[in-house]
């Protein structure tokens, strides 16, 4: 980890440092080029937690591509899912025979992706895929397959590089954990 690092106030400690996540990112988007060669491919951003992601993912996937948003909530301004979703933003173009690709931010109880698989499998693509920045195991409710993960994380609260809390510190270029008089 850099030395150059600065930590913002609400940040116990950095997990993972910005080089580690250009890194991976490449390595992941190096295995989907090869994965999807010959195939047009959708991929969907999550927003808002996967903006940033989406952003670097795409930049180091060598294939033709589209790029397709969608917006649901099911944390509102908690730490946890309610497992209740809702739909605020939906995709702009039919999906219907595309090959897809789902960017998250972060599957922690998997009840969002699982729905959200549901709902778009229901749309008929060619086939669909799950890339997640961060994915949390112990804390899942819901079995989700992911097919391209960038960082298995312990449960600990964690913000940065998209991920937030309650809105705000999405924009640290590092993820990191939260203290504990900050993450209630």
């Amino acid at each position: 980890m850099s030395d150059k690092i600065k930590l913002d106030k609400h940040i116990a400690r950095v997990l993972i440092d910005p080089v580690a996540i250009q890194q991976r990112i490449a390595e992941l988007g190096s295995q989907i080029s090869k994965d999807y060669a010959g195939r047009e491919l959708v991929v969907i951003c999550i927003l808002k937690g996967a903006f940033l992601f989406t952003s670097d993912l795409c930049r180091s996937i060598d294939l033709l591509q589209k790029l397709d948003f969608m917006a649901v909530s099911s944390y509102g301004h908690s730490t946890q899912s309610s497992g209740i979703v809702k739909i605020e933003k939906d995709l702009s173009e039919s999906i219907e025979g595309k090959h897809v690709l789902i960017v998250e931010d972060i599957i922690d109880s998997g009840l969002t992706m699982s729905y959200l698989v549901k709902i778009l499998r229901d749309r008929k693509p060619a086939s669909i895929k799950i890339c997640v920045l961060c994915h949390k195991p112990s804390n899942q409710q819901q079995c989700v397959k992911i097919d391209y993960c960038g960082f298995t994380l312990e449960d600990e609260f964690v913000v940065g590089y998209g991920l937030d809390f309650k809105g705000y510190l999405r924009n640290l270029p590092y993820i990191g954990v939260v203290k504990p008089e900050y993450s209630e």
